[in-house]
């Protein structure tokens, strides 16, 4: 199997590497981090320049004809800086949501304003005592006229302060926990009844809880009693683009620590002659490698139409982030000593970052329960 990038996706790559090198230090980072928006508006219209946004659409809609491997080219680089922009909410998310589940002319009205980068959007999904269980939807949606009416509450909604539109599931019938009954609605943030509080993440993001008191929604996508299988394949596609961010945070994450055992001395050599720190640097190299090749199977399998067995691809990506993650970041703090603990220094945000994407869209014990409920990887009958 060939896996070698295209001259286009070559291209894509060096363009980005090149911008994020020159514009994306630590301390970069860290004024984007402390501005209003909690990123930078600058580097997102750069983004939008580069086509970034426009990647994974189609021409017609202003796209460039992407798919996910240039989201995990894209992902990647975004994972070697922690980059603070909201790519995953908007074009992985949003995007998602609109290429797999919107209708031709919504297609041709909503996908525009991503493609050139006027319109960000925010996924408002997780509710109280969910525990990841995507079913688990008690934001109810009434009809109202020819259209509909969202009530209840979302947590943890990412980048939903700076949104312009919001990606809402809510109950069209039956109760949380029903397969059935759900609906995927598009609501505009500024909706009169829509109340939203804007707060800091660990990782140094943003997100937002949401109540919603008789918001008119401007859109369904699809059918409004059956939107979960739409739920379920974006966000499969956004666990392929978390894997391939981690193989970012986790590549940086391993250079930083070679190099500061490289010039960290200690009884008048540096520590890295000493061949249990050698160890342990190369356990964070395997971590690595093994997330990147969990990342391309991810990757490969995000647009099949076998939903059970992306969700397969999907359970173990997530289970290697979980596990490989914990193991590279515990040893590059360890490794690093009380500076590794410092939030001066760029290595424990790494380790945040990792933390925190193991918990979005379900942690590795609980992928590792559904993987093994699935029998596996692969299925042994086949």
């Amino acid at each position: 199997m060939d896996f070698d990038l295209t001259e286009e996706q070559s291209l894509i790559k060096d363009q980005l590497d090149r911008l994020l090198k020159d514009r994306y230090g630590f301390e970069d980072r860290k004024k984007y981090m402390a501005s209003a928006e909690g990123w930078s508006t600058d580097i997102w219209s750069s983004y939008a320049e580069m086509g970034l946004m426009a990647l994974p659409f189609a021409e017609e809609h202003g796209g460039i004809g992407g798919g996910p491997v240039e989201t995990m080219i894209v992902m990647e680089g975004f994972g070697r800086v922690l980059a603070l922009e909201p790519y995953l909410t908007t074009v992985v998310l949003g995007g998602g949501f609109l290429r797999l589940g919107a209708s031709d002319e919504q297609k041709a009205e909503l996908i525009p304003g991503i493609a050139d980068g006027s319109t960000k959007y925010a996924f408002a999904q997780v509710e109280r005592g969910a525990r990841y269980d995507l079913a688990h939807v008690s934001t109810a949606a009434a009809r109202d006229g020819s259209g509909w009416k969202i009530s209840g509450a979302k947590s943890l909604v990412l980048h939903g302060d700076s949104a312009d539109r919001l990606i809402v599931t809510a109950r069209t019938a039956g109760a949380a926990g029903d397969e059935q009954g759900v609906g995927v609605f598009v609501v505009d943030a500024a909706a009169e009844g829509l109340t939203r509080r804007g707060y800091p993440t660990q990782d140094g993001l943003r997100a937002a809880e949401m109540s919603f008191d008789n918001v008119r929604a401007e859109q369904v996508l699809g059918d409004p009693g059956d939107g979960l299988p739409l739920v379920r394949a974006v966000v499969d596609q956004a666990i392929a683009a978390l894997a391939a961010e981690a193989v970012g945070v986790m590549s940086a994450m391993h250079a930083l620590t070679v190099d500061y055992l490289k010039v960290r001395k200690q009884f008048g050599v540096p520590i890295g002659k000493f061949q249990v720190l050698q160890h342990k640097a190369v356990d964070m190299f395997i971590a690595t490698e093994q997330m990147r090749s969990i990342a391309m199977f991810a990757t490969m399998m995000a647009d099949s139409d076998d939903a059970t067995e992306r969700a397969r691809a999907m359970h173990a990506a997530k289970v290697e982030l979980g596990r490989g993650g914990r193991l590279a970041g515990e040893n590059a703090i360890q490794l690093h000593g009380g500076v590794g603990m410092t939030a001066e220094y760029a290595v424990t945000h790494y380790f945040k970052r990792l933390a925190m994407m193991n918990t979005l869209f379900g942690d590795g014990d609980w992928h590792l329960r559904k993987l093994a409920a699935l029998g596996g990887l692969f299925d042994k009958a086949a």
